[in-house]
């Protein structure tokens, strides 16, 4: 279970209200959607989720663990069992696909194994088999730098399921993919909901939250406005985006 209550965030700059009062409850294996308009504060919520941000005033509570009273521990265990998903991927563009897939996110894998890009070998087959579930197998052996922003989101996802995290918070993970694939992508985390009770909250256009998440939150102007599950938004709620 996680909990969220009063999360807030400013601009330090001129105290301009970002996220007001954001209150939520998620248990094992949601699939939520973001949806509203430029502004209303989804980046960033899902920035503060994955600690990417301070908050400026709320409290996060994880499996009855208080993050942040916890101190060190507690963001560390968010950093190392969540993964954050960012509209530009960080992948290292002078390793591999699989490579980067290999080694995993800041949090997931000891500093000395980022830099030295040692793994076990026994590693490599899972890896591969997660890239090849993307569509990419035949570009795992391609430096990063060297493919298409939508190739690169997908191996970011691949990363972030290769190294079994918990929850995925995606900021737009489909952006640039085609509708087929994008379709694909979001079935295949849609899956790891439902068998492996993977928590997921990902930004998403409308239609595509409509078909895949089981719930979705509407912004608007730093607040959750809409929490729907297991249906459409009707037409009136659709004309508030």
């Amino acid at each position: 279970m996680i909990k969220v209550r009063g999360l807030k965030k400013t601009v330090t700059s001129d105290k301009t209200s970002i996220l007001k009062g954001i209150d939520f409850d998620l248990v094992r294996g949601e699939f939520v959607a973001i949806v509203g308009g430029s502004g209303s504060g989804k980046s960033t919520l899902l920035r503060c989720l994955a600690l990417q941000e301070d908050w400026d005033g709320g409290s996060f509570i994880v499996d009855d663990l208080d993050v942040f009273k916890a101190g060190w521990s507690g963001k560390r265990r968010i950093r190392r069992e969540w993964a954050y998903l960012k509209q530009n991927p960080d992948l290292d563009p002078n390793r591999t696909a699989l490579k980067n897939v290999l080694i995993g996110q800041v949090g997931q894998t000891p500093a000395w194994r980022r830099f030295t890009g040692m793994v076990r070998t026994d590693d490599y087959m899972g890896a591969m088999d997660t890239i090849e579930s993307f569509g990419l197998l035949d570009k795992a052996k391609l430096k990063a730098g060297n493919l298409s922003g939508g190739e690169q989101q997908r191996i970011a996802t691949a990363r972030a399921m290769a190294h079994g995290a918990n929850v995925l918070l995606a900021d737009e993970p489909v952006i640039g993919l085609d509708p087929h694939t994008a379709d694909h992508v979001l079935g295949m985390l849609k899956n790891l909901c439902e068998t492996q009770e993977t928590t997921v909250v990902a930004v998403l256009p409308i239609e595509l939250a409509e078909r895949h998440a089981s719930r979705i939150w509407v912004m608007e102007e730093g607040k959750i406005i809409l929490d729907v599950r297991g249906r459409r938004l009707t037409t009136a709620e659709k004309s508030r985006l």
